[in-house]
């Protein structure tokens, strides 16, 4: 990992099972990607952990951390347990972006069935909106009118505000690339597509082999294509001051690979 600053960080988790001790376990693939300084897209790391859980988080960026992951001025991901605590505890002075697409779904949960269109809908409505202004302005909307209607997922939403809402520090010509995690999902249906064939992993090295395999050839690929970020506008998000910021930049499993050291 040497073409820092990773200015954007995404990352996820998939479950594997694996064998062990005679028995079938279910456990988390922890996986991390960034844009680089060249504005390219970038494997940042693997690691297999027993749970999705904060330690295996914790873990995780810490070897990130060791291994050069430094800059990140934003990492998107689901809401994954122990994840938010663990960027706070190696990244001082990054933002999380919760994942759009998976919030949508979160907020359906609070939502009684027949409002689901018209939720989805006023949720739609606050990411089509010009400039960072109009999109605070229309959640704000959006807040007080679902107080009066449906004030338990008023409520919902409006404490997940700076969650994901965090994109909006950013230039707007890179929203679709941060706001969510669907940029990832092809690369999660690959790994999906590939590990499905196996089933059931014999040993945890045999699982790290194939989805490390998937990712290698994803960095090679990625490398190789048009820039996901311009210079330019990578440049600017750099010089993005995030409200607050104000620093720089017990586990149960020791196998990781790095795919890009």
């Amino acid at each position: 990992m040497d073409a820092g600053p990773y200015t954007f960080v995404a990352a996820d988790a998939l479950t594997m099972k694996v064998r062990e001790g005679g028995r079938v376990v279910k456990v988390a693939a922890l996986v991390a990607t960034g844009v680089n300084a060249d504005g390219y897209r970038e494997i940042l790391g693997l690691r297999l952990h027993t749970a999705e859980d904060g330690a295996g988080w914790l873990a995780f960026f810490r070897d990130l951390v060791a291994r050069g992951l430094s800059g990140v001025k934003l990492v998107t991901s689901d809401a994954h347990c122990g994840l938010v605590d663990a960027v706070g505890a190696t990244l001082p002075g990054t933002s999380w972006q919760r994942c759009r697409t998976h919030f949508a779904a979160n907020l359906m949960s609070h939502t009684p069935k027949h409002a689901w269109g018209a939720v989805k809908a006023l949720l739609h409505s606050v990411y089509d909106q010009p400039d960072a202004d109009a999109v605070h302005a229309q959640f704000d909307r959006i807040v007080a009118d679902l107080a009066v209607k449906l004030p338990d997922v008023a409520d919902y939403l409006d404490a997940a505000r700076a969650d994901i809402l965090a994109f909006t520090g950013f230039p707007k010509g890179i929203w679709r690339q941060i706001w969510s995690n669907n940029p990832n999902e092809r690369l999660n249906r690959e790994i999906r597509r590939r590990t499905d064939v196996v089933g059931i992993f014999p040993d945890r090295a045999s699982a790290i082999r194939l989805i490390g395999a998937v990712l290698a050839e994803q960095h090679d690929e990625w490398a190789e294509s048009r820039r996901y970020i311009g210079l330019e506008i990578l440049t600017k998000s750099r010089l993005t001051i995030i409200e607050g910021e104000t620093g720089q930049n017990t586990e149960n499993d020791q196998t990781i690979t790095a795919i890009s050291a």
